[in-house]
């Protein structure tokens, strides 16, 4: 397969050549925008249980991840500060890393069965404060550190993307067993799966286990 051989005389390299193919932005997509979380923008916050964390390197190296938790696991601290708890995962700690080099993320908020979404702007820092790890516990089991996020940009976000997806529609969803598990699309991309069929379902029953035994 040959990548396709883009004639850089339609490149778009500049901002005035990009807004000139596009009417002017509707007043409200830019008064909509707030430097604060608003009644709504926190209840917003309380029922998703899922979001994305946009980050940067200190070399601009870009990166996304995704949070989930049941419902109000971002905690809405004050009306410009989020605290989120950064629970188990693979330790690969790009977004913390991230962090640390570049404060500044980026956050889009999702509720099941919206069609909206809720973005944040601002800039994080990471803590390790015990009183507040403690109140972000799951079945007793703490955080090792959270996410502070100081608020500077607040919108909520339109439908279309989710019209377009249909995301949320059942007659839309995808039978996962049309692709391979997750370890055997790694160890393809990498090492190589095993032949043998049985190895290799007992790896895929083994990150069931690994799932139910450090989720918190």
């Amino acid at each position: 397969m040959t990548g396709l051989q883009l004639n850089p005389d339609f490149a778009i390299a500049d901002e005035q050549s990009l807004r000139a193919l596009f009417e002017p932005t509707h007043a409200l997509a830019i008064v909509k925008c707030q430097n604060s979380l608003g009644e709504h923008a926190q209840e917003f916050i309380r029922r998703s249980p899922f979001f994305c964390i946009g980050t940067q390197s200190s070399e601009g190296k870009a990166d996304v991840s995704p949070r989930g938790d049941p419902p109000g696991f971002v905690k809405v601290l004050d009306e410009r500060t989020l605290a989120i708890p950064d629970r188990p995962g693979n330790n690969r700690l790009d977004t913390l890393s991230n962090i640390i080099a570049n404060p500044n993320v980026g956050l889009l908020f999702l509720i099941p069965g919206f069609d909206d979404t809720l973005r944040v702007n601002g800039r994080a820092s990471l803590t390790n404060d015990p009183q507040l790890l403690t109140s972000m516990s799951v079945a007793d089991r703490l955080p090792k550190l959270a996410i502070i996020v100081n608020v500077s940009e607040v919108f909520m976000h339109c439908a279309k993307a989710f019209r377009r997806s249909r995301l949320w529609s059942p007659d839309h969803f995808q039978d996962r067993k049309e692709m391979p598990s997750l370890i055997k699309i790694i160890l393809d991309e990498t090492t190589g799966a095993p032949k043998d069929g049985d190895e290799m379902r007992k790896m895929d029953e083994d990150l069931e286990q690994a799932y139910r035994k450090t989720l918190y």
